[in-house]
């Protein structure tokens, strides 16, 4: 397997895999890889997005991307996947509303334990009522349904 690494501008390289990586956040056999136990500014961006996400609510991957003005889904999806296990993961969410695959029964339980919408698909698979469940990052404060996306 080979990765990219980080070179000089207007070149690109590539290194085999299992060594080691030569820039302080870098891909390493298709993971990223950080040098030191500080967290990168965007993943703590992110993070704290996800811990403002109220109970019974959830934020789309784009949907925090967007928030945050920087990034796009896959930005913020790779995030949770490194570091997302300390926050509220199951609030940030696939736009299609179906939960995360490997983790639904986890989610399935939060989600249920939350109030969160649900629905059964077509095929019978619980997923997100979207319309209901979406936060739009305001306080809620400013009344009712108001906060929805």
């Amino acid at each position: 397997m080979v990765a990219r690494t980080g070179v000089r501008a207007g070149q690109q390289g590539a290194r085999r895999c299992g060594t080691k990586p030569s820039t302080a956040l870098s891909v390493w056999c298709g993971t990223m890889v950080r040098m030191s136990a500080e967290l990168p500014e965007y993943a703590e961006r992110v993070l704290e997005v996800a811990e403002r996400i109220p109970p019974g609510r959830v934020m789309t991957y784009g949907d925090v991307a967007e928030w945050l003005g920087v990034g796009g889904p896959r930005q913020v999806g790779r995030v949770m996947a490194l570091y997302g296990a300390a926050v509220p993961w199951w609030r940030v969410v696939r736009a299609d509303g179906r939960p995360l695959p490997g983790s639904e029964h986890r989610a399935l339980e939060h989600y249920r334990a939350e109030g969160t919408p649900l629905r059964d698909s077509a095929g019978g698979e619980p997923r997100l009522v979207m319309r209901r469940a979406r936060w739009d990052g305001r306080d809620g404060r400013d009344g009712g349904d108001e906060a929805h996306i």
